[in-house]
């Protein structure tokens, strides 16, 4: 189980259908962190330190604003289903703060 160490503040919720993702509590708002969406946060922690708060309160932002919240590397392959819920991506976090994430894992421009 991922130790969910940036929302160690909010309650955790445990779902057994659901082991590897965390699953918190924010007043009457439920959001989860799939692992994959958590990578990417810790590597805009590393690489944006200076405006990770921004970023943190933005996710924030769209906890409360959508209610139910899944973050996830990629909406069209979420790890976890859940009805009522919308999906995020680290770039519908960070886009409108200016962040702009790039992208290593295309393949090389050399060609073989």
């Amino acid at each position: 189980m991922i130790n969910y160490e940036l929302f160690k503040d909010y309650e955790r919720i445990y779902d057994k259908d659901n082991p590897y993702v965390g699953i918190f509590k924010l007043e009457d708002n439920i959001f989860i962190i799939e692992p994959n969406f958590y990578t990417q946060l810790l590597g805009m922690k590393e690489h944006h330190y200076d405006k990770f708060n921004l970023i943190m309160n933005k996710l924030i932002e769209e906890i409360k604003k959508n209610k139910k919240v899944i973050f996830t590397a990629d909406y069209e392959a979420p790890v976890c289903y859940k009805d009522d819920f919308v999906y995020r991506e680290i770039e519908d976090i960070t886009n409108p703060l200016h962040i702009f994430v790039e992208d290593k894992s295309r393949g090389s421009d050399y060609g073989d």
